[in-house]
Order: C-alpha cells, then structure tokens, then sequence
C-alpha cells in the first residue's frame, strides 16, 4: 500500500505496521489539519516503520505546516507503542485522555482530554475537532468529530478490517454498546477507524456492530437457559455461543464471552458462582 494517502486536502492516513489482532496487520495514524497538524495514533513499535512516520511528519512540517501534537485514542501498544520515540524525535506532546494517561508508563501525556472539548486546527478552513469520550473497548478511549466535515476519527470502536475486542479486563460491554449508538447517532458520511479502510455510511456499520452484539448476548442467555443447574464454565459455554467461529479462535471469542456474562451480571440476569455461570433466579 503507498502511503501517505490523501483522503482531503487536509486529510491524510498513513497506515504502519504494528503487532495488532489478525487478520489486522497495521493500525492507521492520520494527519488531521491545514497549517496546524494533529497525527492521530503514535502507534508502531518497529524502529523502519517509526523512521517512516517520522519522515512522513517531517515532510509535512516542510511544507509549512506546523505540527501540534500526537493523539492516541486509548493506551492499547497497538495505539502507543511507537509514541515515546515518535514524541522524542518529533520534540511533541501526547495528547490523550486521563484513563489512557494512568496506562502509559513510557512517555507522559502532556494535555488529558476531556469530552466535549473542541481542538481547532487552523488552516485556509479551520478543523474543530470535537472530543468524545466513547468508553467500553478501553476506559480512556477518544474519538474526535469534525461535524462540518461529517468525518470521526472512531478508532476502534469499529474496523474494517477484523473486529473489535471487548476484554473484560479493561473493557465494558454495556459502555460500548452505549457510546456506538452516539456514534450511531452523528450525521457522519466517514468514519476513519484504526484499522482497515474508511468507512462510507458509517451509521450503518455501527448499528450492525449493535445488532451482532445483541444477537451474542441472546446466544449467551440461551446458552445459560439450557445449562446444569450447577452452571456452566466460560469454557463450557464458548463451543456453543460461538458455534459459528472456527476453533483456533475460541480463546479470544472467550474474553468476549466473559465481557457478556460480566454485562449480564451487571444488570441482574447471570450470576457467577465458583467459575460457573448461571441465569439468575427471579424474584417474585
């Protein structure tokens, strides 16, 4: 793939390789901006693809743009794992917000982002990035919305190439679901996710995203509702829930798994008791 690819006069993607969840091999970074430039995702750990990157941004800064800062959008090493390097080389700031802060022990985050912040980015049209605050794949997981543009930097919220992990160690299904239905809600015609291609009629897609998400939680139930009454282990459910996924991905369809239990636990339907699940009794 040639890089960089310009998608707007002031847009560009720049995609680098990183070691991230097949079949995904890269995570996309973006230069966002006229003469102020914003680089989204400091994310490759490999020295050639850094060095790639750093003469991408030097390129730009020789065409008298000015460089701003660097953004992640969560701490994810598939987000981060080139930004104390690229921070040192390029002399600039990390821009992310506060979870992803408290995540990063390499490099510190010079500027914590809240929602609803707006970065404006001069240029012969002005950029006003409006910061989202979308928790649930990552607790301090951005997206940025430029509403004139109809264009959000969604990270990974969604993909177009592989999917999106929901890791009960850090993640939270209910939040997800919950931040893909604001996104959803935006009158977006782009989306530019951290991995795979941008994404043309992006409400669609999200709403998709919602609607496999609950089709897995019914199958969860309905693996419960079925189950001894002594409940079911994580393990014991997985060759079930996810029937329709080959074998070999059965350990990462079982994060997902637990993040569902974790979520149906959370509103009053499974409860777990020595490692095995079950539906929750009601209450008459």
């Amino acid at each position: 793939m040639l890089r960089p690819i310009a998608l707007a006069p002031d847009l560009a993607w720049f995609p680098t390789r990183t070691p991230t969840l097949p079949p995904a091999t890269t995570t996309n970074s973006y230069a966002l901006g006229g003469r102020e430039v914003l680089l989204v995702e400091p994310a490759t750990p490999h020295e050639d693809e850094q060095r790639a990157f750093v003469a991408w941004a030097r390129g730009l800064a020789t065409e008298g743009r000015t460089l701003v800062a660097l953004f992640a959008t969560h701490h994810h090493p598939d987000h981060v794992g080139g930004a104390a390097r690229l921070s040192r080389e390029l002399a600039l700031p990390l821009w992310a917000h506060a979870e992803t802060a408290a995540r990063i022990a390499d490099v510190p985050v010079a500027r914590q982002l809240n929602d609803g912040e707006t970065l404006t980015l001069d240029g012969t049209s002005p950029q006003h990035w409006r910061v989202l605050h979308t928790p649930g794949h990552a607790p301090g997981h951005l997206c940025l919305h430029e509403p004139t543009l109809g264009i959000a930097v969604v990270g990974d919220m969604v993909a177009s190439e592989g999917s999106i992990l929901i890791d009960p160690i850090d993640g939270h299904m209910g939040h997800y679901l919950a931040q893909l239905e604001r996104l959803a809600s935006l009158e977006l015609r782009l989306a530019l996710p951290a991995h795979g291609a941008p994404i043309e009629e992006p409400r669609g897609l999200f709403l998709r995203y919602i609607a496999h998400r609950k089709l897995r939680e019914n199958a969860v139930i309905a693996a419960l509702a079925v189950a001894p009454r002594c409940g079911a282990t994580p393990a014991e459910l997985v060759p079930i829930v996810y029937a329709d996924t080959a074998p070999e991905l059965w350990p990462l369809a079982s994060l997902s798994l637990e993040a569902h239990l974790a979520e149906l636990a959370r509103n009053g339907h499974a409860c777990e008791r020595a490692g095995r699940w079950s539906m929750q009794a009601t209450r008459a």
